[in-house]
């Protein structure tokens, strides 16, 4: 018996210990493809990457898209775990069942918790981690912590009270201090929205409320910006860009944008087009048309831009490894070391499941 094995046998974790390049915290993680190339590289660096467990933070101003992009990784979780459920804490009340309904969501496979104040929060959800187990498939939204108040604060006003509360970052930092070792430990996507506000001076620095805590704790975190997308002076839609404010995954300070038409939606193919005109897997051979390297060769063939919008267009290029390699090269830390999922998956249901991840918009 090495040290190593003797060690683990003793102590107050005993039987919950294991050597860290065996540890089924780091080496058994499933990534949850959100079937948006995009959103899946933002994730985790990979084309068909998607996120895991662990906390997500999404920050921006009103309508930047946070509470849809978490909806987006709900879907994706129910559609991978039949029996997975969602841990819903609201305290905004504007993810209606209707709502819910036009993502594909099944909303009976969600617990929705209402919550006052940030101590309320952290109590229910302490609770309810204790009676988790690791085998247990669960999602964690909370919507949101920059609109919940604390405990004292809801009290003063109760009482009439106008005395600033000074409370509210303690009681934050006390959740997360609580709550991520369960998160962590047990293997559970958590999407925490948050408000971002702007810090008086010259050149004002975004600041996401919440404290050290919040930076501490989480995986990620996203801050999240929009512009105007228009047709002449028409606006058709917004161009939404993750900033990569931290991650333990991609590099900080990646961008990442999508666009959302006011008519179909998102674009499932977002900025793609730019990635792989920089990579030299798309060339421009005259203004507004564009030709593939397919199979090492740029093809002869010319596309106009609306067509480099549909999954026949992109199919030979996202399937292609050296492809793949680079994307992951270009955001990824460690992009060194891929994961299996699209180096095996797409040789054998290229056909299939390429189609059902990413489906070109109907």
């Amino acid at each position: 018996m090495s040290l190593l094995e003797k060690l683990s046998k003793t102590g107050s974790r005993a039987g919950g210990s294991a050597v860290l390049s065996e540890s089924s915290f780091f080496n058994q993680k499933d990534l949850i493809p959100t079937g948006i190339p995009i959103i899946n590289m933002a994730f985790s660096g990979e084309l068909f990457g998607g996120f895991t467990t662990g906390l997500t933070i999404l920050a921006g101003e009103s309508k930047t898209f946070k509470s849809c992009l978490t909806l987006y990784a709900l879907k994706a979780f129910q559609d991978k775990y039949k029996d997975g459920v969602c841990l819903f804490y609201d305290c905004e009340y504007g993810i209606t069942p209707q709502y819910l309904k036009s993502f594909g969501i099944d909303a009976t496979r969600i617990l929705h918790i209402p919550i006052e104040h940030v101590e309320h929060l952290k109590f229910d959800m302490a609770k309810k981690l204790e009676n988790i187990t690791r085998k247990d498939n669960i999602f964690i939204m909370v919507d949101s912590l920059g609109n919940l108040a604390s405990k004292k604060e809801v009290e003063d006003a109760e009482n009439e009270k106008s005395v600033a509360d000074m409370s509210r970052a303690k009681a934050i930092r006390s959740f997360f201090r609580i709550t991520t070792p369960h998160i962590a430990q047990k293997n559970i996507p958590c999407f925490v929205i948050n408000h971002v506000y702007k810090e008086q001076g010259l050149f004002p620095k975004t600041i996401i409320p919440g404290g050290s805590a919040v930076e501490y704790s989480a995986n990620q975190i996203f801050v999240i910006s929009k512009a105007q997308e228009k047709d002449g002076t028409d606006v058709t839609g917004y161009k939404f860009t993750l900033n990569v404010h931290k991650s333990r995954f991609v590099k900080e300070k990646s961008k990442f944008a999508f666009s959302v038409n006011m008519t179909s939606g998102i674009n499932k193919w977002s900025s793609l087009l730019e990635i792989a005109l920089e990579l030299g897997w798309v060339v421009k051979p005259s203004n507004g048309w564009y030709s593939r390297k397919i199979s090492g060769e740029i093809e002869t063939t010319k596309h106009r831009a609306k067509d480099t919008n549909s999954l026949e267009f992109w199919k030979p290029i996202i399937s292609d490894k050296d492809f793949q390699k680079l994307v992951t090269a270009k955001y990824k830390y460690g992009s060194d070391i891929q994961t299996e999922y699209d180096m095996e998956a797409l040789d054998s249901a290229l056909e299939d499941d390429v189609e059902e991840l990413m489906s070109s918009d109907e």
